[in-house]
Protein backbone atom coordinates (compact mmCIF):
# COMPACT_ATOMS: atom_id res chain seq x y z
CA UNK A 1 0.00 0.00 0.00
CA UNK A 2 2.69 2.20 0.69
CA UNK A 3 4.98 1.58 -2.32
CA UNK A 4 2.30 3.80 -4.76
CA UNK A 5 3.05 7.18 -3.18
CA UNK A 6 7.04 6.18 -3.53
CA UNK A 7 6.33 5.16 -6.91
CA UNK A 8 4.87 8.47 -8.00
CA UNK A 9 7.58 10.33 -6.64
CA UNK A 10 9.93 8.30 -8.31
CA UNK A 11 8.26 8.40 -11.51
CA UNK A 12 7.97 12.41 -10.82
CA UNK A 13 11.94 12.56 -10.30
CA UNK A 14 12.16 10.66 -13.89
CA UNK A 15 10.02 13.11 -15.49
CA UNK A 16 12.17 16.04 -13.95
CA UNK A 17 15.10 14.34 -14.62
CA UNK A 18 14.04 13.83 -19.22
CA UNK A 19 12.90 17.87 -18.89
CA UNK A 20 16.25 19.04 -17.76
CA UNK A 21 18.23 16.49 -20.41
CA UNK A 22 15.83 18.25 -22.75
CA UNK A 23 16.50 21.38 -21.91
CA UNK A 24 20.03 21.36 -21.49
CA UNK A 25 20.22 19.06 -25.15
CA UNK A 26 18.59 22.00 -26.90
CA UNK A 27 21.03 24.92 -25.23
CA UNK A 28 23.81 23.05 -26.47
CA UNK A 29 22.91 21.81 -29.86
CA UNK A 30 22.02 25.88 -30.07
CA UNK A 31 25.58 26.56 -28.64
CA UNK A 32 27.30 23.93 -31.18
CA UNK A 33 25.53 25.76 -33.92
CA UNK A 34 26.69 29.04 -32.54
CA UNK A 35 30.31 28.00 -32.02
CA UNK A 36 31.44 29.22 -35.77
CA UNK A 37 30.08 32.36 -34.78
CA UNK A 38 31.18 32.86 -31.39
CA UNK A 39 34.06 35.79 -32.22
CA UNK A 40 31.38 37.70 -34.88
CA UNK A 41 28.83 37.30 -31.50
CA UNK A 42 30.96 39.05 -29.44
CA UNK A 43 31.92 41.69 -31.83
CA UNK A 44 28.46 42.16 -32.20
CA UNK A 45 28.39 42.28 -28.11
CA UNK A 46 31.03 44.76 -28.19
CA UNK A 47 30.31 47.20 -30.87
CA UNK A 48 28.29 49.96 -28.12
CA UNK A 49 31.85 49.87 -26.68
CA UNK A 50 33.80 50.15 -30.06
CA UNK A 51 32.10 52.30 -31.41
CA UNK A 52 32.52 55.01 -28.90
CA UNK A 53 36.40 54.96 -28.37
CA UNK A 54 38.78 57.53 -29.24
CA UNK A 55 40.87 56.91 -32.36
CA UNK A 56 42.31 54.23 -32.64
CA UNK A 57 40.98 52.76 -29.15
CA UNK A 58 40.39 49.40 -28.70
CA UNK A 59 39.86 46.60 -26.09
CA UNK A 60 42.55 44.20 -24.61
CA UNK A 61 42.74 40.67 -23.10
CA UNK A 62 44.87 40.09 -20.26
CA UNK A 63 43.93 36.47 -19.62
CA UNK A 64 45.90 34.19 -21.67
CA UNK A 65 43.12 32.23 -22.65
CA UNK A 66 40.06 34.64 -22.75
CA UNK A 67 40.48 35.51 -25.94
CA UNK A 68 38.80 32.01 -26.38
CA UNK A 69 36.48 31.79 -23.40
CA UNK A 70 35.27 34.99 -23.31
CA UNK A 71 34.12 34.40 -26.78
CA UNK A 72 32.76 31.28 -25.66
CA UNK A 73 30.79 32.79 -23.02
CA UNK A 74 28.91 34.63 -25.02
CA UNK A 75 28.39 32.24 -27.56
CA UNK A 76 26.86 30.00 -24.45
CA UNK A 77 24.39 32.84 -23.15
CA UNK A 78 23.06 34.13 -26.92
CA UNK A 79 22.15 29.99 -27.25
CA UNK A 80 20.32 30.01 -23.83
CA UNK A 81 18.39 32.91 -25.01
CA UNK A 82 17.38 31.29 -28.16
CA UNK A 83 16.58 28.06 -26.66
CA UNK A 84 14.96 29.84 -23.35
CA UNK A 85 11.06 29.32 -25.15
CA UNK A 86 11.88 25.26 -25.36
CA UNK A 87 13.10 25.51 -21.92
CA UNK A 88 9.93 26.94 -20.21
CA UNK A 89 7.97 24.74 -22.00
CA UNK A 90 9.77 22.29 -20.51
CA UNK A 91 9.13 23.53 -17.23
CA UNK A 92 5.48 24.20 -18.03
CA UNK A 93 4.57 20.41 -19.10
CA UNK A 94 6.11 19.35 -16.14
CA UNK A 95 4.30 21.90 -13.73
CA UNK A 96 1.35 22.39 -15.49
CA UNK A 97 -0.21 18.95 -14.24
CA UNK A 98 -0.53 20.16 -10.59
CA UNK A 99 -2.17 23.22 -11.35
CA UNK A 100 -5.73 24.40 -11.22
CA UNK A 101 -7.03 25.42 -14.37
CA UNK A 102 -7.60 29.02 -13.20
CA UNK A 103 -3.90 28.90 -12.21
CA UNK A 104 -3.29 28.39 -15.91
CA UNK A 105 -4.73 30.30 -17.65
CA UNK A 106 -2.98 33.05 -14.96
CA UNK A 107 0.13 31.38 -15.24
CA UNK A 108 0.72 31.38 -18.75
CA UNK A 109 0.52 35.24 -19.77
CA UNK A 110 2.57 35.82 -17.03
CA UNK A 111 4.85 33.65 -18.31
CA UNK A 112 5.09 34.28 -21.82
CA UNK A 113 5.35 38.25 -20.93
CA UNK A 114 8.11 37.95 -18.72
CA UNK A 115 10.24 36.59 -21.13
CA UNK A 116 9.36 39.53 -23.16
CA UNK A 117 9.52 41.89 -20.86
CA UNK A 118 13.04 40.60 -20.05
CA UNK A 119 14.02 40.87 -23.55
CA UNK A 120 12.86 44.28 -23.39
CA UNK A 121 15.16 45.27 -21.02
CA UNK A 122 17.91 43.36 -22.52
CA UNK A 123 17.25 45.34 -25.84
CA UNK A 124 16.74 48.85 -23.79
CA UNK A 125 20.13 48.08 -22.49
CA UNK A 126 21.72 47.58 -25.62
CA UNK A 127 20.21 49.91 -28.08
CA UNK A 128 19.83 52.79 -25.39
CA UNK A 129 21.70 52.35 -21.86
CA UNK A 130 25.14 51.31 -23.55
CA UNK A 131 25.81 53.99 -26.52
CA UNK A 132 24.93 56.30 -23.75
CA UNK A 133 26.97 55.17 -20.94
CA UNK A 134 29.80 54.57 -22.91
CA UNK A 135 29.89 57.78 -24.96
CA UNK A 136 29.70 59.89 -21.76
CA UNK A 137 32.57 57.78 -20.35
CA UNK A 138 34.55 59.06 -23.36
CA UNK A 139 33.80 62.65 -22.85
CA UNK A 140 35.03 62.90 -19.58
CA UNK A 141 38.45 61.01 -19.65
CA UNK A 142 41.44 63.09 -18.81
CA UNK A 143 43.53 64.02 -21.97
CA UNK A 144 45.97 61.65 -22.22
CA UNK A 145 44.48 58.86 -20.87
CA UNK A 146 43.86 55.73 -22.88
CA UNK A 147 40.41 54.29 -22.44
CA UNK A 148 40.48 51.03 -22.63
CA UNK A 149 39.41 47.72 -21.06
CA UNK A 150 39.77 43.99 -20.86
CA UNK A 151 37.05 41.92 -23.07
CA UNK A 152 36.37 40.01 -19.65
CA UNK A 153 35.28 42.90 -17.48
CA UNK A 154 33.57 43.90 -20.27
CA UNK A 155 31.40 40.69 -20.28
CA UNK A 156 31.13 40.86 -16.92
CA UNK A 157 29.62 44.74 -16.98
CA UNK A 158 27.36 43.44 -19.67
CA UNK A 159 25.69 40.68 -18.10
CA UNK A 160 25.29 42.42 -15.27
CA UNK A 161 23.61 45.14 -16.74
CA UNK A 162 21.31 42.98 -18.92
CA UNK A 163 20.48 41.02 -15.84
CA UNK A 164 19.58 44.38 -13.96
CA UNK A 165 17.08 45.85 -16.64
CA UNK A 166 15.31 42.42 -17.41
CA UNK A 167 14.48 42.28 -13.60
CA UNK A 168 13.95 46.09 -13.88
CA UNK A 169 11.25 45.14 -16.69
CA UNK A 170 9.63 42.61 -14.88
CA UNK A 171 7.98 44.94 -12.80
CA UNK A 172 3.98 44.91 -14.13
CA UNK A 173 4.26 41.03 -13.63
CA UNK A 174 5.39 41.59 -10.22
CA UNK A 175 2.94 44.00 -9.37
CA UNK A 176 -0.20 41.85 -11.20
CA UNK A 177 1.00 38.57 -9.39
CA UNK A 178 0.90 40.31 -5.82
CA UNK A 179 -2.38 42.03 -6.40
CA UNK A 180 -3.90 38.64 -8.63
CA UNK A 181 -3.08 36.66 -5.30
CA UNK A 182 -4.78 39.35 -2.67
CA UNK A 183 -1.10 39.94 -0.84
CA UNK A 184 -1.10 43.75 -1.90
CA UNK A 185 -3.86 45.96 -2.30
CA UNK A 186 -4.01 48.27 -5.24
CA UNK A 187 -4.77 51.24 -2.66
CA UNK A 188 -1.73 49.85 -1.00
CA UNK A 189 0.46 50.10 -4.22
CA UNK A 190 -0.46 53.51 -4.78
CA UNK A 191 -0.13 54.42 -1.36
CA UNK A 192 3.83 53.53 -1.07
CA UNK A 193 4.47 55.03 -4.51
CA UNK A 194 7.20 57.80 -2.89
CA UNK A 195 8.57 54.67 -1.76
CA UNK A 196 9.36 52.40 -4.70
CA UNK A 197 10.84 55.90 -6.18
CA UNK A 198 13.35 56.00 -3.36
CA UNK A 199 14.19 52.43 -3.67
CA UNK A 200 14.05 52.47 -8.02
CA UNK A 201 17.01 55.18 -7.29
CA UNK A 202 18.85 53.08 -4.68
CA UNK A 203 18.90 50.22 -7.14
CA UNK A 204 19.80 51.88 -10.15
CA UNK A 205 22.68 53.42 -7.87
CA UNK A 206 23.68 50.27 -7.00
CA UNK A 207 23.67 48.22 -10.51
CA UNK A 208 24.65 50.64 -12.81
CA UNK A 209 28.03 53.25 -13.27
CA UNK A 210 28.41 55.73 -10.99
CA UNK A 211 27.17 58.70 -13.15
CA UNK A 212 23.40 59.98 -13.47
CA UNK A 213 22.75 59.33 -16.77
CA UNK A 214 22.64 55.98 -16.59
CA UNK A 215 20.96 55.83 -13.00
CA UNK A 216 18.30 57.79 -14.36
CA UNK A 217 17.65 55.15 -17.70
CA UNK A 218 17.42 52.63 -14.82
CA UNK A 219 15.28 54.26 -12.35
CA UNK A 220 13.15 56.01 -14.58
CA UNK A 221 11.63 52.53 -16.83
CA UNK A 222 11.35 50.86 -13.22
CA UNK A 223 9.11 53.82 -11.76
CA UNK A 224 6.77 53.93 -15.39
CA UNK A 225 6.64 49.96 -15.28
CA UNK A 226 5.21 50.26 -11.68
CA UNK A 227 2.69 52.43 -12.66
CA UNK A 228 1.90 50.26 -15.91
CA UNK A 229 2.02 47.57 -13.43
CA UNK A 230 -0.57 49.13 -10.99
CA UNK A 231 -3.00 50.18 -14.13
CA UNK A 232 -3.19 46.66 -15.65
CA UNK A 233 -3.93 44.90 -12.47
CA UNK A 234 -6.38 47.75 -11.73
CA UNK A 235 -7.57 46.39 -14.57
CA UNK A 236 -7.51 42.91 -14.44
CA UNK A 237 -9.68 42.94 -11.12
CA UNK A 238 -11.96 45.46 -12.60
CA UNK A 239 -15.63 43.45 -12.12
CA UNK A 240 -17.22 42.87 -15.10
CA UNK A 241 -20.35 44.90 -15.96
CA UNK A 242 -22.90 42.30 -15.06
CA UNK A 243 -21.55 42.08 -10.72
CA UNK A 244 -24.12 43.95 -8.85
CA UNK A 245 -23.15 46.28 -7.09
CA UNK A 246 -23.24 45.87 -2.90
CA UNK A 247 -26.24 48.05 -1.74
CA UNK A 248 -25.47 50.68 0.45
CA UNK A 249 -26.69 50.49 4.85
CA UNK A 250 -30.09 52.91 3.47
CA UNK A 251 -30.72 50.47 0.36
CA UNK A 252 -30.43 47.35 2.98
CA UNK A 253 -32.77 48.58 5.76
CA UNK A 254 -35.21 49.28 3.05
CA UNK A 255 -34.92 45.65 2.04
CA UNK A 256 -35.45 44.41 5.48
CA UNK A 257 -38.67 46.84 5.91
CA UNK A 258 -40.23 45.45 2.71
CA UNK A 259 -39.35 42.30 3.97
CA UNK A 260 -40.69 41.93 7.48
CA UNK A 261 -43.92 43.97 6.19
CA UNK A 262 -44.13 41.12 3.68
CA UNK A 263 -43.68 38.49 6.38
CA UNK A 264 -46.38 39.90 9.00
CA UNK A 265 -48.99 39.60 5.86
CA UNK A 266 -48.42 36.34 5.08
CA UNK A 267 -48.71 35.75 9.12
CA UNK A 268 -52.27 37.59 8.86
CA UNK A 269 -53.52 35.18 6.09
Amino acid sequence: MSSAPEDTFISHLVELRNRLMRALGAVLIVFLCLFPWAKDLYALLAQPLIASLPQGGQMIATDVVGVFLVPMKVAMMVAFLIALPYVLYQIWAFVAPGLYTHEKRLAMPLLVSSVLLFFCGMAFAYFLVFPTVFHFMASVAPEGVAWMTDIEKYLSFVMTTFIAFGITFEMPVVVIVLVATGLVEIAKLKEVRPYVIVGAFIIAAIFTPPDVVSQFMLALPMCLLYELGILMAGFMSRPSSNTEAPMSDAELEAALDEAEAQHRKLEEK
